[in-house]
């Protein structure tokens, strides 16, 4: 079992920068490959980035590429993500999710990820 926290989210404005984390406890985190996702209202939970567990392969959907930063600190059982030039469009939920195997590593499907937080309210006024 993995129980993951995240915080950071926040209001900011367009252009701003926020940087979430999730906490991570239970089994060694530096065995699972991590992610996170973003659920806006009214609409599915989207992939948003992805990292394998050494942190080495880093994976991002292509709306935020250039803008947003995966990363991970396996002797802090932690997981961030940088998140800069922020557009409206960002706003969502943001949820951190664990896999259980290797093969998942870089996975943008949700099913892949058995182990998720209470996500964290992200919102960038225009």
């Amino acid at each position: 079992q993995v129980q993951l926290v995240e915080s950071g989210g926040g209001l900011v404005q367009a252009g701003g920068s926020l940087r979430l984390s999730c906490a991570a406890s239970g089994r060694t985190f530096s065995n699972y490959p991590m992610a996170w996702f973003r659920q806006a209202p009214g609409k599915e939970r989207d992939f948003v980035a992805a990292i394998n567990h050494s942190g080495i392969q880093k994976y991002y959907v292509d709306s935020v590429k250039g803008r947003f930063t995966i990363s991970r600190d396996n002797t802090k059982n932690m997981l961030y993500l940088q998140m800069n030039s922020l557009k409206p469009e960002d706003t969502a939920v943001y949820y951190c999710a664990a896999a259980k195997s290797v093969l998942s590593s870089g996975s943008s499907r949700p099913t892949n990820y058995p182990y998720w937080g209470q996500g964290t309210q992200v919102t960038v006024s225009s």
